[in-house]
C-alpha cells in the first residue's frame, strides 16, 4: 500500500513532492519493460504565439525530467515529442496532434493553447482514444464536452474557461473602489477586445455583467488580431474617458505598443489587461511605460513557498528571463497527467478506449495542488474550477490571480486573491494622487 502521507504530497504537490508518490509506487511497481513512455505536444513554436510557444515546451522538458528522475511512470521514463502548429488555427493543429498519435502512438497529448480550432482537438483526442489536456481556456471546451460526454471522455481543460475573467475583473474593480483604493472619475469602462473567440467572450462577459456591478459601457470597440495600431481606438477613449480601460487582447507586443501609444496623453482611466502582461516581451518592448498596469490569469505559478522549488529551477534551467508563469500550466499538466496514469497501473495506447478511460478516471478523481493552485474537475466541463468565482472554497478551484507591474525591471506582483496576494496595488503613476 501507498503511504497515506507520500500519496496526499503527493497528489496534493508536484515537483519534488510529486516525485514521493511516483517514486513510492515505482519502488513497488516493476515495469514489463523500460521503454520510453511517449508524450505528445502541438505547441506554437513560430508565429505570433511563439514567446508563449517556447515557455510550454520549457514547462514540459522541466516536468519530463522530474518525473524520469523520480523513476518515471511505473519504472518508465517519458518522452516528450514536438509538433509545432505554427500559426494555429483547426487544420494545423489537429494535423499536428494526428502526427504525433501515427509516428510516436502517443497515449497522451499535453497542449498549452492553440486558437481558432472550434475545439476540434477534442475530436483527434476521441477518434484515436487518448488523454488530451490543455490550456485552451475556452468556454466552447465546456459546453462541446457536454454535448457528448461519452464521446469527449478523454479531454480536460487545465484551467477554468475564459469566461470567468468577466465577473472576476468587474468584481475586481468594484472591490479596489469599494475599499479606497482608487477613486473612480466615472462609472465608465471602455472595453477592447480582438477578433478572436477568447478575447469576445471575455468582453461579452464584462459587457453583459457590467450593469450588475454598478458600470456603465463608454466604448466597447473589437480590433483585429494581431494589432499594434492603437490610435483609432485611443482616439475614442480621450473623446470620452472612461474610469477603467479593458483590453481582452492579449499579445504581449501588441500590449505594449497599446501603452506606448497610450502615454503620451494618458486619460484618468485604470488601465486592465488580459494575460499578455505576464510575459517577458510586454516589459521589454514597453519598458517604464508598463508601470501601472493590472493584468489578470486564471492560471499561473503562484509566489508561494509551494512553487519556489519549481521557480527556482525553471529560471536557472531556461535563464533569468524565462516566463514560468507560463511554463507552469504544461509543467502541472504533465505531473497531473503522469500521476493518474500510475494510479491507473500505467499509461493506455491510441485505441485503447478501456485502457484510456482507466487513466481518464483517475485524473477526474484528482484533488491536484500544483504550482498553479488546485486543479480538481469540474464534472459540467472537465475543466478546472475558478475560485473565487465560480467556486468559494480555495482548496478545490484554482485561484483567479490579478497582478500588477510595479516595476518593469522586476517580475509583476500577485495583487489579488488576498489569500494569495504578496503586494498592495498602487496607483498607476499617469492617475492623479
Amino acid at each position: 500500500m501507498i503511504n497515506r502521507r507520500a500519496m496526499l504530497q503527493g497528489v496534493l504537490g508536484a515537483g519534488a513532492a510529486g516525485g514521493m508518490l511516483l517514486a513510492e509506487m515505482n519502488s513497488q511497481a516493476k515495469a514489463q519493460d523500460n521503454m520510453p513512455i511517449p508524450v505528445g505536444a502541438a505547441l506554437p513554436m513560430s508565429g505570433p504565439s511563439a514567446a508563449d510557444g517556447v515557455e510550454f515546451k520549457n514547462g514540459l522538458d522541466l516536468a519530463a525530467q522530474e518525473i524520469n528522475a523520480a523513476g518515471g511512470i511505473l519504472g518508465r521514463p517519458v518522452e516528450i515529442h514536438f509538433e509545432d502548429t505554427k500559426e494555429m488555427g483547426a487544420d494545423l493543429v489537429s494535423q499536428a496532434m494526428q502526427r504525433l498519435v501515427d509516428r510516436f502512438s502517443v497515449p497522451v497529448i499535453i497542449n498549452g493553447y492553440n486558437y481558432g480550432t472550434n475545439m476540434t482537438e477534442m475530436d483527434v483526442a476521441a477518434d484515436n482514444d487518448i488523454i488530451f489536456m490543455h490550456y485552451n481556456t475556452l468556454i466552447s471546451h465546456n459546453e462541446k464536452f457536454k454535448s457528448d460526454r461519452e464521446r469527449y471522455y478523454g479531454s480536460f481543460q487545465g484551467d477554468p474557461p475564459e469566461y470567468w475573467y468577466g465577473p472576476g475583473c468587474l468584481n475586481f474593480l468594484k472591490t479596489l473602489a469599494d475599499t479606497g483604493k482608487w477613486t473612480m472619475p466615472n462609472k465608465k469602462i471602455a472595453i477592447i477586445p480582438s477578433a478572436n473567440e477568447y478575447s469576445v467572450v471575455i468582453a461579452n462577459a464584462i459587457r453583459d455583467k457590467a450593469a450588475e456591478y454598478g458600470f456603465e459601457i463608454s466604448l466597447f470597440e473589437t480590433v483585429p488580431f494581431p494589432t499594434n495600431q492603437w490610435g483609432p481606438t485611443l482616439a475614442k477613449i480621450r473623446q470620452d474617458p472612461p474610469a477603467a480601460i479593458i483590453v481582452t487582447h492579449f499579445l504581449p507586443q501588441d500590449l505594449a505598443q497599446f501603452m506606448l501609444q497610450f502615454l503620451p496623453q494618458p486619460t484618468e482611466s485604470l488601465v486592465y489587461m488580459q494575460y499578455g502582461p505576464s510575459l517577458p516581451a510586454f516589459r521589454e518592448i514597453g519598458g517604464e511605460a508598463v508601470n501601472g498596469v493590472v493584468y489578470s490569469t486564471v492560471i499561473g505559478c503562484l509566489p508561494d513557498d509551494f512553487s519556489k522549488p519549481f521557480r527556482e529551477s525553471y529560471r536557472k534551467k531556461f535563464g533569468p528571463k524565462a516566463a514560468y508563469l507560463t511554463g507552469s500550466q504544461t509543467y502541472d499538466g504533465l505531473w497531473m497527467w503522469a500521476t493518474a496514469a500510475a494510479i491507473a497501473g500505467g499509461p493506455s495506447e491510441p485505441f485503447n478506449k478501456e485502457g484510456t478511460q482507466k487513466v481518464a478516471a483517475a485524473m477526474k478523481r484528482l484533488v491536484y495542488r500544483g504550482v498553479n493552485g488546485i486543479y480538481r474537475a469540474d464534472p459540467n466541463g472537465q475543466s478546472a474550477y475558478c475560485f473565487p468565482g465560480q467556486i468559494k472554497d480555495p482548496s478545490l478551484g484554482m485561484p483567479h490571480q490579478f497582478l500588477q507591474h510595479q516595476d518593469y525591471k522586476t517580475d509583476p506582483k500577485l495583487i489579488s486573491p488576498a489569500l494569495y496576494a504578496e503586494a498592495d496595488f498602487i496607483l498607476p503613476p499617469w492617475l492623479k494622487k
